[in-house]
């Protein structure tokens, strides 16, 4: 449940920074916990791999984002702005959704994710 939660702490403590923090919580859950504890080290490198992978989405549609807004002269605003938000509650539900999960000693698969760390 750690593991799902330090993701929303790390993404709060940096949303000045584009929240690249959500990831750092998981991250050293899984490696203090990962040859101890199966369970922890499951959904750590579950919650580790969907915040690597919700970073990469969100670092990709920043950087298509701001040539688009130039190049609309601002019109493109208009979609990114509700998609961000969109893809931001979409983030927040589904980790709120993994840490009630693990809580109940379920392991939780995320439906979106990049199986990066193995």
């Amino acid at each position: 449940m750690f593991a799902h939660l330090s993701a929303l702490l790390g993404g709060i403590l940096t949303s000045h920074l584009f929240g690249w923090g959500c990831f750092l919580g998981p991250l050293v859950i899984w490696l203090l916990k990962k040859d101890t504890l199966p369970f922890v080290a499951d959904q750590g490198k579950e919650a580790l791999n969907f915040n690597i992978t919700a970073a990469i989405i969100g670092i990709g549609f920043l950087v298509l984002s701001v040539p688009l807004t130039i190049v609309t002269l601002g019109l493109w605003l208009i979609v990114a702005v509700p998609l961000a938000i969109l893809l931001g509650i979409a983030w927040l539900v589904l980790t709120i959704i993994a840490a009630i999960k693990a809580n109940e000693g379920v392991a939780y698969r995320y439906p979106i994710a990049l199986r990066l760390v193995k």
